[in-house]
């Protein structure tokens, strides 16, 4: 079974932690990332100074942050899809800190 690759093409921060994400197929996904900044490694993506300073990385095509969070391009591509199971990661990483 072939695994579908997409391409992050672009972005724009629409509002506190919510993307539009543009790809090479030329669909488009809002996304609100807030359910899902837990842990160790998205957690501090709350931090809206560095939510803010994502960046489209030229090589993986993807979108990145300073502190190596970033996501699979096609799990935002199909974010719909995906979305209740990080949510759910989420949550457990959260009471694992607690």
């Amino acid at each position: 079974m072939a695994h579908p690759i997409y391409r992050v093409t672009g972005y724009e921060i629409v509002a506190g932690y919510t993307l539009r994400v543009r790809f090479d197929d030329r669909s488009e996904q809002v996304i609100d990332l807030e359910p899902v900044l837990a842990g160790e490694l998205y957690g501090p993506l709350r931090d809206q100074a560095l939510f803010r300073q994502v960046r489209l990385d030229p090589e993986v095509q993807t979108l990145v942050w300073p502190n190596g969070a970033d996501f699979d391009p096609a799990t935002l591509h199909d974010w719909p899809r995906y979305r209740q199971e990080l949510v759910t990661r989420a949550q457990g990483w959260t009471r694992s800190a607690a």
